[in-house]
């Protein structure tokens, strides 16, 4: 399984996302990137085309949640972006992750990564409990929500570093973990609650580490890029 650092390009606009990217030096490092909510919603495929004709890889980060049909179609739509990976809602349940993978596949069978997001980093213990109702503890669910989606043909799922490792051994080493929620030791965790370093996080199983603010409002975004694929790979 290839391990890597995402860099959450989250910017509202076309114009600062070129820019942001326009400081890696020509012919060297292409991170891979992800696409979320945000940029997507501001610019539409269109950036998604631009970004990938100048040779990153890219993780289109949209989170569907809706009937299997819906979700089927969206996929469809979504497969001809050529992007690497894309995602959805794992409590959306296996009927529609199924029908996303169905429509996801192109008719010569090639596909981008399919991976379900478990539960957000950005959700904790107590809010599991007193706002989604859910008394089972937070690695089970996230647990639960990985067998199903592997079960459901899925490459992988998104989750806390945190529960990286109970996800490897409870789905196999070939089930993709990737994981937000990465800061570099002593950063400010932001929105997040369940967090780890990148040296942390490649010891607990994490394939794709997902870090945004603490490299694209960085100074030097790419020295910290590097010092975060440094301490992630070794």
């Amino acid at each position: 399984m290839a391990k890597d650092v995402i860099i959450a390009l989250d910017f509202p606009t076309r114009e600062e996302t070129l820019r942001f990217l326009d400081r890696f030096p020509a012919g060297e490092e292409k991170p891979f990137v992800k696409i979320g909510m945000e940029l997507y919603y501001a610019e539409g495929p269109s950036v998604v085309r631009e970004i990938k004709a100048r040779g990153h890889r890219i993780f289109l980060d949209l989170k569907l949640h809706d009937i299997p049909n819906t979700v089927k179609r969206a996929m469809a739509v979504l497969s001809g972006l050529d992007v690497d990976m894309v995602n959805l809602h794992a409590a959306g349940t296996s009927a529609m992750m199924r029908a996303a993978l169905e429509g996801l596949t192109r008719p010569d069978g090639t596909r981008p990564l399919l991976i379900a997001v478990t539960q957000l980093t950005s959700t904790d213990a107590e809010a599991l409990k007193n706002e989604l109702l859910i008394d089972t503890p937070m690695a089970e669910t996230v647990l639960s929500y990985a067998r199903n989606a592997a079960a459901s043909g899925l490459d992988g799922v998104v989750c806390s570093p945190l529960e990286a490792a109970l996800v490897k051994e409870r789905c196999g080493a070939g089930f993709c973990t990737v994981t937000p929620g990465v800061r570099f030791a002593g950063g400010d965790a932001g929105d997040q609650k369940r967090v780890m370093t990148p040296e942390q996080a490649a010891k607990n199983g994490c394939d794709y580490i997902v870090m945004g603010r603490p490299i694209t409002k960085d100074p030097d975004p790419v020295e910290a890029y590097r010092r975060a694929v440094s301490e992630f790979l070794g």
